[in-house]
């Protein structure tokens, strides 16, 4: 391999010549040999978006010129398409403010920058990383790639699956089945009844999420090292905010209080508190829908799903509710996100948290993991199901908790009586309240009538 020499404030460093990044992005390479994970791309779509803001207001500030302003910009959106996604090799694992993968885009912006003008016009530090520190544009980066995510990926998949229910909700008005709690059989409920409660937890989970979005708008950008904003104008968090939300098309706004902004995360904590209660609901979605198909003779089989690939290796023609299980895998995930998020957010020691990295990444992943989950489960699951209106009525039939009513016409003690010697005879609820001699046929059959009991 043909290397360059790059230095920084500690000396010389051998690079890979075909690369952008520079010394401080090799020394991090190699002094943080730890696990697969690198820097999420989001993260860095995130810095180039906000690098190129902080390019245009340093312009509009009178801090940095229009050459410079320009090729930073260029470079920036080059880094946006994914056109140099190949120079941030940075593991997770690395200072827990993010500051090498903040100079791994400083370096790469500049030396890419160079590049293109055939002269060393841009440092690293001096200009890319001008009126900024590691500590404000890593939190602002999170920030940017949290609410993106958020804002093009799941919220658009929440709403295709609450449409999805939303119409199997209207499909099966006037199907009556019967109830099941504590996994054991209850009064009569009719199957829209039963969707409508899966399409509220998606309606309630977007508020939710959405809301959550509020604090995640408010950047770091600003306050440089401490929250003090030493080095970066006065009005430079304002003006970068309005730049970033024209740029990304989405609100932001600068934070009030930047030292708040550094050494906090409990906006992350709090927003991820929603992806939790998200996944929560997904969990019992997947799991009712599994139930209901299961069978397919000797479960309770009153939907059927989508057949998507033979189930069994050694089970000739059996079919798995495969999208469940991913879905529900997905959401312990998630819950498990939860926790190293919570625990990171506790990390903050005086002006700074030194857990970002692992935070952000475990968030990312839980939104990107949610919001494929949710398409596939939606297309390959969830979109066809089918009542089995023949077993939702059989199961109907058989089910003793139809006795309830009987309640207000002959008591408690007596309708548990009938139900008791029905299932003690196996016999029908009428033949049992008839045998006991508490009601004729007639008043029986003008009490039970499931389709006035939902």
């Amino acid at each position: 391999m043909d290397y360059r020499i790059e230095h920084d404030t500690m000396g010389e460093v051998k690079v890979p010549a075909d690369k952008y990044w520079g010394a401080q992005t090799q020394r991090s390479s190699e002094n943080f040999k730890i696990g697969i994970e690198k820097m999420p791309i989001e993260i860095i779509r995130a810095f180039s978006i906000l690098k190129k803001a902080a390019a245009i207001t340093n312009y509009k500030l009178g801090k940095l010129d229009e050459k410079r302003m320009d090729i930073i910009s260029k470079v920036c959106d080059e880094i946006y398409e994914g056109n140099l996604d190949d120079n941030f090799p940075l593991v997770v694992w690395q200072t827990g403010s993010g500051t090498q993968s903040n100079m791994n885009v400083n370096e790469v912006v500049a030396n890419r920058s160079n590049t293109i003008l055939d002269e060393k016009l841009i440092h690293p530090n001096d200009h890319v990383n001008m009126s900024q520190s590691s500590n404000d544009t890593f939190p602002t980066a999170m920030s940017i790639s949290a609410v993106m995510e958020i804002e093009e990926k799941l919220l658009p998949a929440i709403k295709q699956f609450r449409a999805t229910l939303e119409r199997l909700e209207k499909e099966n008005e006037g199907t009556i089945k019967t109830g099941r709690t504590h996994l054991q059989d209850a009064v009569p409920v009719s199957f829209s009844q039963e969707i409508s409660g899966w399409t509220e937890m998606l309606i309630k989970a977007e508020k939710r999420v959405e809301e959550s979005l509020e604090e995640m708008r408010e950047l770091a950008l600003g306050g440089t090292a401490v929250g003090t904003g030493l080095n970066a104008h006065k009005d430079f968090g304002r003006i970068v905010a309005e730049e970033i939300s024209s740029l990304t098309n989405t609100r932001f706004v600068t934070a009030n209080n930047k030292f708040y902004s550094l050494t906090s995360k409990s906006d992350l904590s709090y927003a991820h508190g929603a992806l939790k209660s998200l996944a929560a609901d997904l969990m019992k979605i997947a799991n009712d829908i599994r139930w209901l198909a299961s069978g397919p003779r000797c479960g309770i089989g009153e939907i059927s799903i989508p057949e998507n690939e033979p189930g069994s290796s050694i089970m000739p023609g059996k079919v798995n509710p495969t999208q469940s299980e991913a879905l529900t895998m997905v959401t312990v995930q998630v819950m498990a996100n939860d926790v190293a998020i919570n625990l990171g957010a506790s990390q903050g020691n005086f002006q700074l948290n030194v857990f970002m990295p692992m935070m952000i990444y475990n968030f990312l992943q839980s939104v990107r993991l949610l919001s494929d989950a949710i398409v596939s489960f939606d297309e390959h699951c969830a979109s066809g199901i089918v009542a089995n209106k023949e077993k939702m009525k059989e199961n109907l039939d058989k089910s003793l908790m139809l006795v309830t009513a009987l309640n207000p016409h002959i008591g408690y003690e007596k309708a548990a009586t009938v139900a008791k010697t029905a299932h003690s005879k196996d016999s029908s609820l009428k033949e049992a309240a008839v045998e006991l001699g508490y009601l004729t046929e007639e008043e029986f059959d003008n009490i039970i009538k499931p389709e006035t009991m939902v």
